[in-house]
């Protein structure tokens, strides 16, 4: 049997494409470890998919000044040694990095043991795990073609982010039932993040009664973000997280409103949903989010909003536009080249383990 160890971890982001993958790597004959922080998101997210988990050590490498600078280093170097001996007990042909810091260990551990390694950044500009990892890695994957001159010659490949494939099969019919609605108006769908979007989250509310002239509303506003005061209005559905029934939820949406994580607005793509994004600003981040999102934008399948100017006038007034040109962002989806993420990132699986 082959074996393939995958690593990556620190947000859900780090995690998830791994995950999209797993189903195709178990159909191809492969026996799947992981390899994360001892106590970070990953663990308990692996564990639920049965699948053999590994913790290591970990520290992140700031930028900034930081007393844990020090100290972290020799939390990384204990994490690759970690590593190697978990390389070692389990052999396997080729390590899979969907990045974070934990992954940066595991791959230096990987170059020493001769195994290949293949790693996908997901934003348009490598983060700084990735940057030291990517000289120990085989081939590295990428979702924008403005990444591409950022990774060194011969290594990067556009291939797009694994998807969920339970997410392209839902039903729009369970989707409208699961929010109650009954009217014969498009749908509108709002993710603001796992935590939630304040700026998105007022915006809508405040042009609450003119958008729902136009739309239902679907809204996953965010752990502690539901308005009780709206929670029976007609049309609107609200919600602080969906799960199970997320895939009938897209399936119903005509139109989505979104951050520009690297994983959701690949989602997005993949569902050919058009759709307005509104990046998170370079106050809360290091502005990847602004580069996804304009990436996207010259590309054609979005329209970008600044989180500094959005207001509930600027955002009806947007909708209103996109879903009258809505066809035009759905053919330029539908003309990308990303067609399909993981069957050509499981041709380089296959030819780095051979």
């Amino acid at each position: 049997m082959k074996k393939i160890v995958m690593t990556g971890g620190g947000t859900a982001g780090h995690v998830t494409p791994n995950i999209a993958l797993m189903p195709s790597l178990q159909k191809a004959g492969y026996e799947i470890s992981y390899i994360g922080s001892k106590d970070g998101i990953e663990k308990g997210l692996i564990e639920d998919q049965k699948i053999p988990y590994y913790g290591i050590s970990s520290g992140k490498l700031r930028r900034y000044h930081s007393w844990k600078n020090f100290s972290d280093p020799f939390k990384v170097m204990k994490g690759f040694f970690e590593a190697r001996q978990i390389m070692a007990r389990i052999k396997p042909d080729v390590v899979f990095s969907k990045g974070g810091f934990v992954s940066v260990p595991v791959i230096l551990a990987a170059k020493t043991k001769g195994i290949p390694a293949i790693i996908h950044e997901s934003d348009l500009t490598p983060g700084l795990a990735n940057k030291l990892a990517i000289p120990a890695a085989t081939k590295v994957c990428c979702n924008f073609p403005e990444t591409v001159p950022y990774l060194p010659a011969g290594k990067a490949v556009l291939t797009g982010s694994p998807i969920r494939q339970e997410l392209l099969h839902g039903s729009r019919a369970k989707g409208k039932e699961f929010c109650h609605f009954t009217k014969d108006l498009p749908v509108l769908m709002i993710m603001g993040g796992s935590i939630g979007s304040v700026y998105i989250n007022n915006a809508i509310r405040g042009c609450l009664d003119d958008l729902l002239k136009e739309f239902q509303i679907i809204h996953l506003c965010g752990k502690g973000n539901l308005d009780e005061s709206l929670t029976n209005k007609e049309g609107y559905a609200q919600f602080e997280y969906v799960s199970d029934n997320l895939p009938d939820l897209f399936a119903a949406a005509d139109l989505m409103i979104a951050r520009a994580g690297a994983n959701s607005i690949c989602e997005i793509l993949a569902l050919r949903k058009p759709n307005i994004l509104i990046p998170l600003g370079r106050n809360a981040s290091r502005g990847d989010q602004i580069l996804n999102a304009n990436s996207f934008a010259k590309q054609g399948f979005s329209v970008v909003l600044e989180e500094e100017n959005v207001t509930s006038e600027s955002l009806k007034t947007t909708i209103t536009d996109v879903m009258a040109n809505r066809q035009t962002y759905i053919h330029a989806m539908e003309a990308s080249g990303q067609m399909d993420a993981i069957a050509t990132i499981m041709s380089l699986i296959e030819d780095a383990a051979r």
